[in-house]
């Protein structure tokens, strides 16, 4: 269903495209367009990663900088049947983590500190499920697609009172037409990208939820996650608000609603469907944790990929 959704949503943007096409009458000013948007956002689908990892300060651990998030990571990734990704930390106090890259055998994780330190194992399982849900759906190519078509159509828009008229026979409305398309594609447009990346997130908490094998972990992880983030300000988020989308939870603000603004769907209802898996049976049969940090000897948290301390405490979990 969720598939259908979506490719309902990209048909419907599509659409819009077409229409605003031809509203204006002819084709210069969209093959103008079209050109444009889709270098800019080829360019974009191929240096995405890099782009995204770079803005938000991440560095890349392994094995040995921190060997238990990185064996989590490579564990879960046997157990989704994808290639092992690259893992990244981000020194940030809010708890949030995304996934970036164009395909399965280029892509990432990341997590936050404040993630690390915030959530016990079971629950960074879960979050890290979920975001290899998001590489196994291809979630960053659909996102690719949606922003090439969504960017044409913004600049179409902007093109408009250059390449459309008020004799033009296509635009009933004339002028004023030409003005409402200006204001009104976009908007559109935005909607119909804000409401597929909705749809994927339902379906990255479910796929998530059958890769670490426990539904409640996740649940658990979306609440903490969305009361930190609730207290917690993200500096690079909110200097980079196009990168929104990515993470778990909306990194600019609290979105208590699942309104047509919203880039996530309502925490609560995610909790709610994940709690709806759990009690369908599904559970207890897949992903384990080492044991806690309370029962494990705590290596060093010196050197590269490290989890500082938060507030004076330890992490939760023998990150690096």
């Amino acid at each position: 269903m969720n598939y259908l959704k979506t490719g309902m949503l990209l048909a419907a943007m599509t659409a819009l495209f077409m229409g605003i096409g031809f509203m204006l009458g002819g084709s210069s000013g969209m093959m103008i367009a079209l050109v444009v948007a889709a270098a800019m956002n080829i360019f974009s689908y191929w240096n995405s990663d890099k782009m995204v990892l770079r803005m938000h300060h991440a560095q890349e651990v392994d094995a040995r900088t921190a060997p238990e998030l990185y064996n989590m990571v490579a564990q879960l990734s046997r157990n989704a049947d994808l290639p092992m990704p690259k893992v990244y930390i981000i020194d940030n106090p809010q708890p949030n983590a995304f996934a970036t890259g164009r395909n399965p055998e280029n892509a990432a994780v990341a997590a936050t500190t404040g993630l690390l330190n915030l959530l016990s194992k079971e629950e960074v399982a879960g979050v890290m499920a979920h975001e290899l849900a998001h590489i196994k759906n291809h979630d960053t190519l659909i996102m690719t697609i949606t922003a090439t078509i969504a960017g044409a159509i913004s600049m179409l828009a902007n093109f408009a009172m250059f390449f459309g008229s008020s004799d033009n026979r296509n635009n009933p409305l004339g002028f004023v037409g030409v003005i409402l398309m200006m204001i009104v594609a976009p908007m559109a447009a935005a909607i119909v990208q804000m409401a597929i990346s909705r749809t994927r997130e339902y379906a990255a908490d479910r796929m998530g939820a059958e890769i670490c094998g426990e539904p409640i972990w996740l649940a658990s992880a979306l609440a903490k996650i969305s009361g930190g983030v609730a207290r917690i300000h993200n500096p690079d988020a909110e200097h980079n608000p196009a990168t929104a989308h990515m993470f778990i939870i909306n990194p600019l603000s609290g979105e208590r609603m699942d309104n047509l603004f919203s880039t996530h769907p309502n925490t609560q209802n995610r909790i709610d469907e994940l709690q709806k898996l759990a009690q369908s049976g599904l559970g207890s049969t897949g992903f384990r944790p080492a044991p806690d940090y309370a029962t494990s000897q705590a290596p060093s948290t010196s050197g590269r990929g490290s989890v500082p301390p938060t507030g004076g405490s330890r992490p939760k979990g023998p990150w690096g």
